[in-house]
């Protein structure tokens, strides 16, 4: 009876932390994503579902309620014993995931990953952009919107985040080498998955450096709280932020003039193509360069670092908000 009451007790703890499918059967292709309930993710649980019905494949998505690298752990762990055929994963902390990952293939489970490059224990990286051409895009709207000058700041989902250091990077070096006169003004911060975080440092940032005059958000959630703290500010038109984000959640922040611009792959695309990507592995294929993937078109395939990469971005402006809003983002 206490053996049962401890297993209810564990079922519960784990239903409150987490946010999306239900855990109670294994499915064919389970996604553990970042953080659930924001609207990223929830697009992208969309286009997993959409795919999972068009391929027949019981595919599902599961996010903690905060992002935490230990509660992901935990979640991969959980499929395991439920004995899901791929787990697909968009990491908080790459390299706490690499034991777990290494305990599923050893168990016949398929590993992918997103948003994740060079992962350590995954079959495959899925990515729909270079990493070089998403850091160095961004870093030329925010240089056009600061007149090439001035101190701006850079916003990560969290230091641990492998892709969006890695963006922020080559942001910085394209910084560096084209826009000398532009200045960094501290080491990044790892903030931008969560909105008040990303609120208060970019309020911080303001009242310490007056003359701020940009902020630079990978992660959802940093272009808009950071966003939110320049309209509050009243400086929409002396602080430029410019970064990926849900359009819906952003739109009038756009509209105020508080977010520039920022450029984003589709998550709904992203999780269809993490389920065509799992049923590919589960009928035993390989993925090969130049395949067609539905929705994406041609990828390049590299096997050596395991990686699947395509190119399908869209800009995020006060000319296109509108219709990417209409789109479901």
């Amino acid at each position: 009876m206490k053996h049962v009451s401890k297993r209810i007790a564990r079922l519960l703890a784990f239903t409150v932390l987490w946010v999306g499918s239900s855990l109670a059967a294994a499915e064919d292709v389970s996604v553990v994503v970042k953080i659930g309930g924001i609207p990223w993710f929830n697009a992208m649980e969309q286009g997993i579902r959409k795919a999972g019905g068009e391929l027949g494949v019981q595919a599902g998505m599961i996010g903690p309620t905060e992002a935490d690298a230990a509660q992901q752990v935990r979640a991969v762990e959980d499929l395991i014993a439920r004995k899901s055929k791929v787990i697909a994963v968009v990491p908080n902390d790459a390299k706490a995931l690499e034991p777990v990952f290494k305990r599923a293939r050893d168990a016949g489970i398929k590993i992918i990953t997103h948003e994740s490059p060079e992962q350590k224990g995954a079959d495959w990286n899925i990515e729909l952009t270079t990493v070089a051409g998403f850091g160095e895009r961004h870093m030329e709207s925010l240089a056009k919107a600061m007149a090439g000058q001035g101190k701006y700041a850079v916003f990560v989902g969290s230091l641990t985040v492998p892709l969006h250091n890695a963006w922020a990077d080559a942001a910085i070096a394209h910084q560096k080498k084209n826009f000398p006169k532009m200045q960094l003004v501290a080491d990044r911060f790892g903030v931008a998955e969560n909105l008040d975080e990303s609120h208060r440092t970019a309020q911080d940032l303001m009242r310490a450096h007056p003359d701020l005059k940009g902020f630079l958000a990978f992660g959802s959630q940093g272009p808009i709280g950071a966003g939110r703290a320049v309209l509050e500010a009243g400086k929409t038109d002396k602080v430029a932020v410019v970064g990926p984000f849900s359009p819906g959640q952003g739109a009038k922040l756009v509209k105020a003039g508080a977010i520039r611009e920022g450029f984003i792959w589709n998550p709904s695309l992203a999780g269809e193509v993490i389920v065509r990507v799992g049923k590919l592995l589960m009928d035993g294929q390989e993925p090969s360069n130049g395949m067609e993937i539905q929705g994406l078109g041609k990828v390049l395939v590299d096997k050596e670092r395991r990686s699947i990469l395509g190119q399908k971005l869209e800009t995020i402006n006060k000319e296109s908000i509108d219709r990417l809003v209409g789109m479901g983002l």
